[in-house]
């Protein structure tokens, strides 16, 4: 169980009362579900509240190729015959972790089901292969997270399994709130933080109008971290900001401007 907790308290910043209430749902053992843009924080708040009770951690990149098998478990062919090896979705039952499936959408919903027993009352896995039911551990929880803004209806997450789960909105701090979170990440000048902040809501700004995604904490933490090794600011943000973001060359250049406005 070791290798699954988190030994350091990850930095984390509240934009409101989201720890109590995930305190809250920890304590009735219900599956909570976090929902927000990307890079705003969604895992880095999971992994803070792991540590903060004290739980580990299991955590588990979704994907569309993923099926149910690498959830629950297969067997494998060794020289002698079959070995049972459980999947992280299993060990996590078994053991009383928070099981965090991030990017819950990208899964296939044929695989998504075989998290239904254990977010109600029954707290079940059923392994069908091995004939076994694995009964949850006490401690056991179930955390998902996905950006509802960037999918498509056919990567929506079914009514049934949505209505199993509590929920929290997340979404961009808000400029103060971000100049303080990035100046605490990475240690940059506040007042540098700030003109970072002003760059990133010019690019949120034109989600919708060009861009798919604005420009993410995550992407600002970056563009810092840069910036506090001695990197040019101007550069840091085209590296960091504008480049992964998009190729549209209009795009760039009304965020090349921007950059060049706020960075004089």
């Amino acid at each position: 169980m070791s290798d699954y907790c988190i030994l350091e308290e990850p930095f984390y910043q509240p934009q409101g009362r989201e720890v109590g209430l995930y305190e809250a749902a920890y304590a009735a053992r219900l599956p909570v579900m976090v929902k927000g843009p990307t890079g705003c924080g969604k895992s880095r708040f999971v992994e803070y509240m792991a540590w903060k009770l004290g739980k580990p951690l299991i955590t588990v990149a979704c994907n569309e190729d993923m099926t149910a098998s690498d959830l629950v478990g297969r067997y494998l062919l060794e020289a002698n015959g079959t070995r049972w090896l459980d999947g992280p979705l299993t060990t996590a039952a078994r053991i009383g972790a928070i099981c965090y499936l991030d990017e819950i959408v990208e899964a296939r919903q044929d695989t998504t089901v075989v998290i239904h027993p254990l977010t109600d009352h029954r707290r079940t896995l059923p392994l069908d292969k091995k004939g076994e039911l694995v009964q949850a551990h006490p401690d056991f929880q179930l955390v998902i997270s996905y950006n509802p803004g960037y999918q498509s209806l056919m990567k929506d997450l079914k009514q049934s399994t949505k209505q199993r789960f509590t929920a929290f909105d997340f979404d961009y701090p808000a400029p103060e709130l971000e100049t303080t979170i990035l100046a605490k990440e990475t240690g940059l000048a506040e007042g540098t933080a700030a003109k970072l902040v002003k760059v990133g809501q010019a690019g949120r700004n034109l989600k919708g109008h060009g861009l798919d995604e604005g420009i993410s904490t995550r992407l600002l933490v970056y563009a810092a971290t840069l910036i506090k090794r001695g990197v040019d600011a101007r550069d840091a943000c085209r590296m960091a900001l504008v480049r992964p973001i998009t190729d549209d060359a209009d795009i760039r250049a009304t965020l090349d401007h921007a950059i060049d406005s706020t960075f004089v």
